[in-house]
């Protein structure tokens, strides 16, 4: 099936009621997520997984990530109107965009905001559209030495990129792979680590303990954190026409910006933020109108916004084409179809072409939804900012304890989710980065079993990886990635060294 007729059976599977209601409710339960300062994207798939059991899984996935780019979205308004970040990708908003609010010019950032991730949000999926199947179709010539390599890889690059220590991020690493092996080992049979106990014995569900990472850990910080709602800039509906000049400065950054969400996207890490920030330092490089940076430029709004947007279709390449997420939001999406039977990875295109091309079509529709439901709802998302913090709070915990108990009916359940939340509190206390272990709790079983199927193909010889090009080139990188930090650190010793040598 060519992109395009797979693009018109998309839209015959994303125009039935169903799933034309799951693109609007994903789309405002994600404005909603974007403008609550601390919840996040990752927060609220935890919180929300458990819904998805009973839907169909092209229904469940097209919600979830109309969640996710609505989340992208929904942050820039909090951003311009507040100067309150609704996620970290949405920081480098706050820079120009408040300061235009604060001159009057709340609107245009606005409709940029929103035009930009309207354009990036349609470029990044006609992207994933002609992209994902190819690598999709590449990836079935992959055996168990292949996918233990870029498993592999995957692990210990996004433990490297997504910032902090990089033995803290292997510690991490080391701490969701051993959760991985609790359970019955599928291979041999035997219990591991089940303590004699017949819950674990079953394994330890990736539901809670994602809900209890993410959302009930970013319960109890923002618990912490006390503070009433700043002044709110009023936006009346004509203040929300840029006018011409505006426009102009506003058309290449969205381009550069969403080219570049899109290729940063395809990296593992918070590849949003990081597009985000990179948008920004190119437009105030090649911009004519660098000095207007910092005090209200709309290139610095409209490129981050775009890049972002456009990261988010990116960052869904390598989680339907190969099965291999990188990073929290797509470990989660890929949890979800797993719960429904659903395994992402080369075959997913061809096995489940409503999946797919079905979720493919709803961005093109969750897009043009942003657009309708954002703009002229403003007044009302920034008002969700007055809601009392206990009442938001507690209303999240009871819905994530009633969420995780209805999934498996289990008290066990519950138990986990509260256990994980507050690990996850604490370890993002100590500053350590949460993304990296849920991702080795769903590549850790892929992890294993690739690599015990690799030796017995081998008969116990591990040059196996090294014998097949692909999987010997992955590991290579997978070297590289482990010894960059000693590079790293060598190379800023060296460079001291100069610097002290230089001056007798």
């Amino acid at each position: 099936m060519n992109p395009l007729d797979g693009l018109a059976f998309g839209f015959s599977v994303a125009l039935d009621a169903s799933n034309i209601l799951a693109v609007f409710i994903g789309a405002m339960v994600g404005t909603f997520v974007g403008v609550l300062p601390g919840l996040g994207p990752a927060g609220a798939l935890a919180m929300l997984l458990p819904i998805t059991v009973g839907l169909r899984p092209e229904t469940a996935l097209i919600m979830l990530a109309g969640i996710y780019y609505g989340a992208m979205y929904g942050g820039s308004t909090t951003s311009i109107l507040v100067n309150m970040p609704g996620e970290t990708a949405s920081v480098v908003t706050c820079i120009d965009g408040y300061q235009m609010a604060l001159k009057g010019r709340a609107g245009p950032a606005l409709t940029v905001a929103a035009v930009g991730s309207f354009l990036a949000g349609t470029i990044g999926t006609v992207g994933l559209m002609f992209f994902a199947p190819p690598l999709a179709q590449f990836a079935l010539s992959f055996g168990p030495p292949e996918y233990f390599a870029i498993a592999l890889l995957g692990l210990l690059a996004l433990s490297r990129i997504s910032g902090g220590s990089f033995w803290k991020g292997l510690f991490i690493l080391a701490l969701g792979l051993a959760l991985a092996t609790v359970g019955i080992d599928l291979i041999s049979g035997m219990t591991r680590y089940c303590l004699g106990s017949v819950f674990l014995m079953q394994g330890i569900e990736l539901v809670p303990v994602a809900m209890g990472l993410f959302g009930m850990a970013e319960v109890l910080l923002v618990a912490e954190r006390a503070g009433g709602l700043p002044h709110v800039t009023a936006v009346r509906l004509r203040e929300l026409v840029p006018n011409l000049s505006e426009w102009r400065r506003s058309v290449f950054p969205m381009l550069r910006g969403s080219i570049i969400g899109f290729l940063i996207g395809l990296l593992p890490g918070p590849s949003a933020t990081i597009s985000a920030f990179a948008s920004y330092k190119v437009e105030r490089r090649i911009s004519k109108y660098s000095e207007e940076f910092g005090h209200g430029a709309i290139e610095g709004v409209a490129g981050p916004e775009s890049a972002n947007n456009a990261s988010t279709c990116a960052h869904l390449i390598p989680m339907l084409s190969l099965g291999i997420p990188l990073g929290a939001v797509m470990a989660l999406l890929m949890a979800a179809l797993m719960m429904q039977g659903v395994q992402p990875g080369p075959l997913l295109i061809q096995e489940h072409p409503r999946i797919f091309w079905g979720v493919v079509a709803s961005m093109y529709m969750g897009n043009v939804a942003l657009l309708i439901l954002n703009l002229p709802l403003v007044g009302m998302w920034v008002s969700f900012l007055r809601i009392p913090q206990p009442i938001l709070m507690a209303s999240i915990l009871i819905f994530m304890l009633v969420g995780t108990y209805s999934v498996n009916n289990s008290v066990f359940d519950v138990i986990v989710l509260v256990a994980m939340g507050v690990i996850g509190y604490v370890l993002r206390k100590l500053k350590f980065d949460i993304p990296p272990l849920v991702v080795a709790v769903i590549l850790g079983p892929i992890l294993e079993k690739s690599f015990r199927q690799s030796l017995y193909m081998s008969r116990g010889s591990g040059l196996i990886f090294f014998q097949r090009p692909i999987s010997a080139i992955l590991l290579i990188l997978t070297l590289v990635v482990l010894l960059a930090p000693l590079f790293s650190m060598l190379v800023r010793k060296w460079g001291r060294g100069r610097t002290h040598s230089s001056f007798p």
